[in-house]
């Protein structure tokens, strides 16, 4: 990858009609962990940032902490690091900054969710009655994202750049 990612947005479909704004930061952090070689393994983290209506606004990943595991086709997330993280935004932002979802690495160009992907995602999504953002990078740096409409988990579309976000 080189040079660093500007904001992008993608927007919902079918199942939700609300936009996904992902900062230029989240998208850096990623970055710095996407499988580009075979012996990385894969890696991931929590999406943090702010509801806005239909539209979610990620300001914020966490990086792989203590506990997780990660192997070239499977990362294992440990909740309490990220959860902790989770709820310290939560109270500093005054209770604004709020859990949005997950991101995770892919050791594949064109990056999919696999069926334990869904299988975990619709736990969560079980538990919020929220949308909830989950994206994936592959091996190439391509992104793939998916919103949630209660059960279901449909593709975004990449749109745009935001003018004047990112750098």
């Amino acid at each position: 990858m080189s040079g660093m990612r500007s904001a992008l947005v993608w927007h919902g479909l079918c199942l939700c009609a609300g936009q996904v704004l992902v900062e230029a930061e989240p998208l850096a952090l990623m970055d710095r962990h996407w499988q580009d070689s075979t012996s990385k393994p894969e890696s991931g983290g929590i999406l943090l940032g702010y509801r806005r209506g239909a539209h979610l606004h990620v300001t914020m990943a966490t990086a792989p902490q203590a506990g997780d595991r990660g192997w070239r086709y499977l990362f294992k997330r440990s909740a309490r690091h990220h959860q902790e993280i989770a709820l310290h935004q939560w109270n500093e932002s005054g209770r604004k900054i709020d859990y949005l979802g997950e991101w995770h690495t892919h050791p594949e160009l064109h990056p999919s969710p696999s069926a334990t992907d869904l299988s975990e995602w619709r736990k969560i999504c079980s538990q919020r009655q929220a949308p909830m953002v989950f994206l994936i990078m592959g091996s190439s740096g391509e992104l793939w994202l998916g919103l949630s409409g209660r059960l279901e988990i449909e593709r975004c579309v990449l749109i745009d750049h935001p003018v004047g976000c990112g750098g």
